[in-house]
């Protein structure tokens, strides 16, 4: 009686195994399709770009779970366009520079019609934290950039654009008490990115100021 308990334990190791591998087989198969078909890493790239301008048209409508549901897709548009210039060996220069570039002016489109609306509905105050966060955002991305120039590693810092994403991210979907009457975290969102942007900028600094007084002692 043991030789057939054992036989069909083996029987079901071999069925896992068997039901593990076309898993693993489908996974390479599909990964080896996408890189040999003619996707690029600057198609998805613009996707992403489409995707965040209707977001913001949605948020310019009061559509705002809409609008998020289109920057979170268009978002994680943006960070797969680098992982899969990696993968596939299609990444170029001019891609590594348009992908940073568009991700500067979908982040500013999103956050340019989230102005408009507070300032449409005499909010001055949260239309110029709005303002103030675009300023943020880019400064984040320009102190890493600079830094880099001078031959300084600057990925420090509290707001990075994933960060800033999610926070946006959920301040939409809880917007104007669309998705849950009388929550509103849209208010909330902007403030915490602007105070967030301001301290990874004020984190950014600090840091290279180090780093290149480190560098001029020879330490």
């Amino acid at each position: 009686m043991a030789e057939p308990q054992q036989g069909g334990d083996g029987g079901e190791r071999g069925r896992a195994d068997r039901s593990e591998r076309p898993l693993g087989e489908i996974r390479d198969i599909a990964r080896d399709r996408l890189i040999e078909s003619r996707l690029t890493p600057n198609a998805i790239s613009m996707t992403g770009l489409v995707l965040n301008l209707a977001a913001a048209v949605l948020i310019l409508e009061d559509l705002f779970v809409l609008g998020a549901l289109a920057f979170i897709i268009g978002s994680v548009m943006d960070t797969l366009d680098g992982r899969y210039s990696r993968m596939s060996g299609k990444g170029t220069p001019f891609g590594a520079f348009l992908d940073s570039t568009l991700d500067r002016i979908e982040e500013g489109i999103v956050l340019a019609a989230v102005c408009w609306q507070f300032a449409a509905g005499g909010e001055e105050a949260l239309a110029a934290a709005c303002l103030l966060v675009v300023l943020g955002s880019l400064m984040v991305s320009y102190t890493r950039a600079r830094a880099e120039a001078l031959g300084v590693e600057c990925k420090v810092g509290i707001a990075t654009r994933p960060v800033r994403v999610v926070i946006l991210s959920a301040g939409l979907m809880f917007a104007n008490g669309e998705l849950i009457d009388s929550v509103d975290l849209l208010p909330a969102a902007i403030w915490t990115m602007l105070a967030l942007t301001a301290f990874t900028v004020l984190q950014r600094v600090w840091h290279v100021r180090k780093q290149l007084v480190a560098l001029d002692s020879g330490t």
